[in-house]
């Protein structure tokens, strides 16, 4: 059992909620409990794709620093992975996944949003890896994911400077990938989650396995990662399954069975 973290599912979507009042601070138990959610959620066949919500009005504003103010360099050195891996823990799911954002995103909680494959955040949200204010650089994956998603530049900005971005800049500068009301923001992500819940999940897998690994290398090895996810797609179901409602009715009527 999990105290702040859990996971509901409802028509193929999984909804991972952070509840950790007030602010959703991300402990090491919190860490530990994203990993073990993110594992489930990526061995159920029930779920198909994954939200990321942490409530009405916060995602998350970081890291848990009381926690953290009493630690040295050999406390910190033998577990720094492990909380860049509790903090990244969704990006192991290999299914869509979204981050549905409301109020502060900040630190750890960017970090946790850096995660998903897709944002989407309210007009009321705040976005930042505000760690150099404390005397440190993001542990969670900020500087490597922030810098992919919206350049180097921008993510030195942000991580040099410690400023919170709102809504309508992060959209701006692709950090998120939509803005709406507030109390739109988790209706809005299961409308964009339940497309994939019927849908190819090996496929969808691949897809993102293609992608995220050749970011991580060079051309001519990302485009062997992509053939080989291609070729072995031909050894399952929904491909036979796809291909043949192609021929006989045209794009977009296959029946799925994500095997």
């Amino acid at each position: 059992m999990t105290e702040f973290v859990s996971l509901e599912v409802d028509n193929g979507v999984g909804t991972i909620r952070l509840n950790r009042p007030p602010m959703n601070a991300l402990n090491r138990q919190v860490q530990e409990e994203l990993l073990a959610l993110a594992d489930e959620a990526t061995r159920r066949d029930d779920i198909r794709a994954v939200i990321v919500y942490g409530g009405e009005k916060v995602f998350a504003a970081g890291a848990d620093v009381k926690e953290m103010a009493t630690m040295s360099y050999s406390d910190m050195a033998p577990i720094a992975r492990r909380l860049s891996a509790g903090l990244g823990a969704v990006a192991s799911i290999p299914k869509p996944t979204i981050a549905a954002v409301t109020g502060y995103a900040l630190g750890g909680g960017l970090e946790v949003a850096l995660s998903c494959d897709r944002r989407i955040v309210g007009d009321n949200a705040k976005l930042g890896v505000p760690e150099i204010l404390l005397g440190v650089i993001p542990g969670g994956g900020g500087t490597q994911r922030l810098a992919r998603l919206i350049g180097p530049s921008r993510a030195k900005d942000m991580v040099y400077t410690g400023r919170f971005v709102g809504a309508e800049e992060a959209l701006a500068i692709g950090l998120v990938d939509e803005v709406v009301a507030p109390d739109e923001v988790y209706t809005r992500a299961v409308a964009y989650a339940s497309q994939f819940a019927n849908g190819p999940a090996l496929a969808y897998a691949a897809a993102k396995r293609a992608i995220d690994g050749g970011l991580d290398t060079d051309l001519r090895t990302g485009l062997d990662i992509e053939s080989d996810g291609f070729a072995g797609l031909f050894a399952s179901e929904d491909r036979t399954i796809g291909m043949e409602s192609f021929v006989e009715n045209g794009p977009g009527k296959a029946k799925f069975t994500g095997r």
